[in-house]
């Protein structure tokens, strides 16, 4: 099992080989689109190459979960109690910390750090020992 570090290294190259950006502004707070510049075209590339250099899989919706904008979810552009259980759900390895106190759905892809992708990978490879 690689470490934190190593994971973090190695996620820091594959963001750096996927969005084109110099390796030192995607340190562990960096978030992949505000930041980093990423658009949602980018985040399958970014999975195939997670896949690819972690040797794991990651279904599709797992990582980037999808429909968040069901209404039963969202309500004046915040997400509702049940759309912050269901995120809580499908992002276990996010920190939602900050994004609760005010759940504003155009901030949701602020959730999305290195660090997020550290966990998540890092979870990963738990899963898979």
């Amino acid at each position: 099992m690689p470490t934190q570090d190593e994971i973090y290294q190695k996620v820091q190259s594959t963001l750096v080989d996927a969005l084109g950006v110099d390796e030192e502004d995607v340190t562990r707070d960096a978030t992949l689109f505000g930041d980093l510049g990423a658009e949602s075209i980018d985040l399958l590339d970014i999975v195939f190459r997670l896949e690819r250099n972690f040797g794991i899989k990651i279904p599709r919706g797992e990582l980037f979960p999808e429909n968040i904008s069901d209404p039963e979810f969202t309500e004046n552009g915040k997400l509702t109690a049940k759309g912050l259980g269901e995120i809580k759900q499908r992002m276990p390895f996010a920190d939602l910390s900050e994004f609760e106190a005010d759940p504003q759905v155009d901030k949701l892809m602020n959730l999305y750090t290195v660090e997020t992708l550290v966990q998540y990978v890092s979870g990963k490879l738990e899963g898979s020992k």
